[in-house]
C-alpha cells in the first residue's frame, strides 16, 4: 500500500508513478485475501477480512481518481504514510505478529513512497514505519513473548535498505527525465525556429519569383511597345510628309482646314505612341528628389488611355508646394498606376476616385491617399491583398500590389489600405520628405 504522489512532482512523473502504485495497491488488497484464506491458525481471519475490506475501498478511490488524470490526497503524503502503517501494523496484529507475512506490506509501501516522493518524504515515512513497527512489538510483547527476537529488526532492515536503493533509482530517473524534457524543449524550439526560417525563405523565393515574373512580363510589354512604335511610327512619318507637301500647294481653306486637322491627329498619335516608349523604357532604380505632383500626373497621363478611365471621375489635389520626396521616379509612377488602375476597375461608370497628399511634418513624411467609392474589399479579401498571385479581378495576375508594396518598402516607405465592402477603398502611400536637399539635384521629367 503506497501514499499518493504529492503535487509538487512534475505531472508526467506523477501520473506514470500512481499508475505503478494503483497496481501495486490491487496487488497487496488480492493477496491479502489469498493469505487469509489460505492459512489457519489466524488470530482473527473476519477482522482481517474487513481491514482488508477498507482497504479495497481505498484503492477504488484511488483507481477512480487516476482514470480522471488526479491524484488522490497528492497534498498529503504523510498523513498517507500513517493510515498505511497503521492499516499494515492492523493485518499484522490480527494475523500472526511480526511473524506475519503482511509485514512485507511495509516493504511495498516503502519502495513506492520512495519512486514518488522526494528522498526526505521517503525518509520521514521510514520514521513513521518505524514507529508502527515499535508500537507493534510494544503491544505483541505485553501480550505475548514474540519467538523470534530477529523479526523486528530484520524487517526494519530490510526496509530501510529498499527505501534508500528504491530512492536513489527514483532520483536518476527523475533526473533523466527532466533531461530528456530539457532535451525535448530544445528539440521543439529548433523544430519552431526552423520553420519559421522555411517559412521565411519560401516568402522570400515566391517574393524573387513573382518580381521576376513581373520583370519578365514589364520586358515583353517593353519589346511590344517598341516594335508597335517602329511599325506605326514609319506610315505616321509618311503621311505626315504627304500631309505637308499638300499644305504647301495652297489648296483651298476648307481642304487646308481638314488638312491642319488631319496634321494635328496625327501629331497625337506620335505624342501617345511617344508615352507608350517611354513608359515601356527599362525603369531607373536611382534614388532622387522630385515633386510628388509630378510623378502623379505622369501617372495620370499613363492611365487616361486605359479603356475604362473616360467613365471615371477623377479628382486630383496634390499641390505642388509640397515638400520634394526622395524615392525611385519610375517606381513611384509605377505604384501610382497600379493603384489608380486598381480603383479605375473597383468602381463603376462615373465612380469617384480621389488622390490627395498632405505633408505629415511631425513624422518628416508625405502621404499619399487614393481614395474610391467601388465594391470595396470583404474581411477574408483584405488578409491576403499584398499575397503573390492574389486577385479578385478574372483576368489579373495578382501581383501588383505585391510588387507594390515591396517597392515602397524598398524606398523607404509604407503602403497600407483601409476598405469596407460596398462602401470603397482607400489606398495609402507614405514616403519619407527631403525638405532639405538643394532643389539642383532634383530631377526634373516633363510628362
Amino acid at each position: 500500500m503506497c501514499p499518493s504522489q504529492p503535487d509538487s512532482e512534475p505531472r508526467a512523473w506523477q501520473l506514470a508513478a500512481e499508475s505503478i502504485v494503483v497496481k501495486i495497491r490491487w496487488f497487496g488488497i488480492v493477496m491479502g485475501y489469498v493469505l487469509v484464506q489460505s492459512r489457519t491458525g489466524l488470530q482473527d481471519a473476519n477482522a482481517l477480512r474487513g481491514i482488508l475490506a477498507l482497504g479495497a475501498g481505498y484503492a477504488l478511490l484511488d483507481t477512480h481518481f487516476h482514470r480522471r488524470g488526479q491524484v488522490f490526497l497528492g497534498s498529503w503524503p504523510l498523513f498517507v504514510a500513517v493510515m498505511e502503517s497503521t492499516f499494515i501494523a492492523l493485518l499484522c496484529y490480527f494475523d500472526s505478529g511480526l511473524n506475519s507475512p503482511f509485514r512485507w506490506y511495509y516493504l511495498l509501501s516503502a519502495i513506492c513512497c520512495a519512486i514518488r516522493y522526494r528522498p526526505v518524504i521517503a525518509w520521514l515515512t521510514l520514521l513513521i514505519q518505524l514507529l508502527s513497527l515499535l508500537g507493534l512489538g510494544v503491544i505483541l510483547h505485553a501480550n505475548e513473548p514474540p519467538s523470534d527476537d530477529l523479526a523486528l529488526p530484520l524487517t526494519f532492515v530490510v526496509v530501510a535498505w529498499a527505501t534508500w536503493a528504491a530512492a536513489a533509482l527514483a532520483e536518476i530517473l527523475k533526473a533523466t527525465g527532466r533531461r530528456l524534457e530539457q532535451a525535448n524543449d530544445e528539440l521543439e524550439r529548433h523544430h519552431v525556429e526552423l520553420e519559421a526560417r522555411i517559412a521565411e525563405q519560401v516568402e522570400a523565393l515566391r517574393a524573387t519569383q513573382a518580381k521576376f515574373i513581373h520583370q519578365e512580363k514589364m520586358a515583353a510589354f517593353g519589346l511590344l511597345s517598341a516594335g508597335i512604335a517602329h511599325e506605326v511610327g514609319n506610315p505616321l512619318a509618311a503621311l505626315s510628309s504627304l500631309i505637308q507637301m499638300l499644305r504647301r500647294r495652297r489648296p483651298d481653306d476648307y481642304t487646308d482646314t481638314k488638312l491642319e486637322l488631319a496634321e494635328k491627329q496625327l501629331g497625337r498619335i506620335r505624342r501617345t505612341i511617344g508615352e507608350l516608349v517611354d513608359f515601356s523604357r527599362p525603369a531607373s532604380t536611382a534614388t532622387t528628389v522630385f515633386r510628388l505632383d509630378e510623378a502623379v500626373t505622369e501617372a495620370l497621363e499613363i492611365a487616361k488611355y486605359y479603356h475604362r478611365t473616360k467613365d471615371r471621375r477623377i479628382v486630383t489635389e496634390v499641390s505642388p508646394e509640397l515638400p520634394r520626396i526622395r524615392a525611385v521616379r519610375d517606381h513611384l509612377i509605377q505604384v501610382v498606376l497600379n493603384l489608380l488602375l486598381n480603383a479605375i476597375d473597383a468602381t463603376g461608370k462615373d465612380g469617384l476616385i480621389r488622390l490627395e497628399a498632405e505633408n505629415v511634418r511631425e513624422r518628416g513624411l508625405i502621404r499619399l491617399s487614393l481614395q474610391d467609392d467601388g465594391r470595396g474589399l470583404s474581411a477574408s479579401d483584405q488578409a491576403s491583398v499584398f499575397q503573390p498571385h492574389f486577385t479578385t479581378k478574372p483576368q489579373g495576375t495578382g501581383l501588383g500590389l505585391f510588387i507594390s508594396r515591396r517597392m515602397v518598402a524598398e524606398m523607404g516607405g509604407r503602403l497600407t489600405f483601409e476598405s469596407e465592402l460596398h462602401v470603397g477603398t482607400t489606398f495609402t502611400v507614405e514616403l519619407p520628405a527631403a525638405e532639405n536637399v538643394p532643389a539642383m539635384t532634383c530631377v526634373e521629367t516633363t510628362p
